[in-house]
């Protein structure tokens, strides 16, 4: 069966056309693309890793009635600071005023019979007996004077230190049980801050302790703010969460201005320096399969795929690990990281890692 000639003229047409898209095609494969490149940078950064955090008064304590009884009017207002022995309660203190002067009382009348037996004894009038006997009973009621005396500062409830009045959870008239809260007294002067590290944050952490590096301690409240006041760390504690893989820590922050207060929360933020760190902007690595690469461009002009070890991750950079991967002579590809593919052939602006690092939101030193 013969072809018609307009079919041949057909394709006469076609072939040239697909010939010069193949070769069009074969030299878009072997063309350079225009890159951006820059290198690494070995400088020091501050490191900083959050926590969050629960602050606690450094004494938070609960006040209870000490003796069963009626609450006489009481002297304070809730949230309003007092000061060491300051009265904040009493309960029905005139029954214990009346034991305790008839107590007093009966010690002063035995104290009375004793001297004048004891002079009775001087000039013979009287047995050695007869005064032990009269010392003994003002023994007895001097110890009978002192209970009362005791049980009497226990209807006047004061303030064990300097601190805040918080609820006060009975009023004036109401009937207290012996040991009953009656409010807490929280002294913010200092306040503690706890929150848990991963083991190998502590590790980092004690391993900056031995070389004598100082972590920065900030304090970054709820509503975003830091704390005007740096914080120290106070107490590590002794074991670790075997569920969590945590140690608890606590930072000391002092509180002049009474603006924290015990229960709040917010994050703790402990900042480093590490000197001689080897970065690198955040842009110019891609991901494959949970691993982090760059393209390191060779004297050929051929850009490699080369995986790194990422160690930190700051703003715009990444911390990377030296000898893993890449170093300060290695030229990588900094924009146009999507546009090429490994073994290709690049063309490529190179700029300085000095004036790439002014454009980022991290600025190392």
């Amino acid at each position: 069966m013969k072809a018609s000639p307009s079919l041949v003229a057909s394709s006469l047409l076609i072939l040239p056309f697909m010939a010069a898209c193949s070769a069009h095609r074969e030299e878009h494969h072997h063309a350079s693309h225009k890159v951006v490149a820059t290198t690494p940078r070995c400088t020091t950064v501050t490191i900083s890793q959050p926590y969050v955090c629960q602050i606690h008064s450094q004494r938070h304590i609960k006040v209870r009635a000490l003796e069963r009884g009626y609450l006489e009017a009481i002297p304070i207002k809730e949230g309003q600071p007092v000061r060491e022995g300051d009265l904040l309660f009493k309960v029905v203190p005139a029954i214990y005023q009346a034991k305790f002067d008839a107590e007093n009382a009966e010690a002063k009348i035995a104290q009375l019979e004793f001297n004048y037996t004891k002079k009775l004894f001087d000039d013979r009038v009287v047995s050695q007996n007869e005064v032990a006997l009269l010392e003994a009973r003002l023994a007895r009621a001097q110890a009978k004077a002192q209970l009362a005396a005791a049980e009497l500062n226990f209807a006047s409830i004061k303030a064990p230190f300097d601190g805040i009045v918080d609820r006060l959870q009975h009023q004036q008239g109401s009937l207290v049980e012996e040991g009953e809260i009656l409010t807490t007294l929280s002294d913010n002067s200092l306040m503690w801050v706890y929150f848990n590290m991963p083991e190998s944050r502590y590790l980092e952490f004690m391993a900056d302790q031995k070389q004598h590096r100082e972590a920065t301690i900030h304090l970054v409240l709820a509503n975003g703010e830091k704390f005007d006041h740096l914080g120290r760390i106070g107490a590590i504690e002794a074991d670790f969460n075997n569920e969590t893989g945590n140690i608890a820590f606590r930072a000391d922050f002092p509180n002049p201005d009474q603006l924290l207060r015990h229960g709040q929360t917010g994050t703790v933020v402990l900042s480093r320096q590490r000197p001689d760190a080897l970065v690198i902007p955040q842009r110019s690595t891609f991901e494959v399969l949970d691993k982090r690469y760059v393209y390191v461009i060779d004297d050929d002009k051929v850009a490699h795929q080369r995986e790194i070890a990422v160690e930190e991750e700051l703003d715009d950079l990444f911390v990377i690990a030296k000898d893993k991967g890449i170093g300060v002579d290695d030229t990588i590809v900094l924009e146009g990281v999507r546009q090429i593919r490994d073994g290709e052939t690049v063309e490529f602006e190179e700029r300085p890692a000095e004036q790439v690092a002014t454009n980022l939101k991290y600025h190392a030193e």
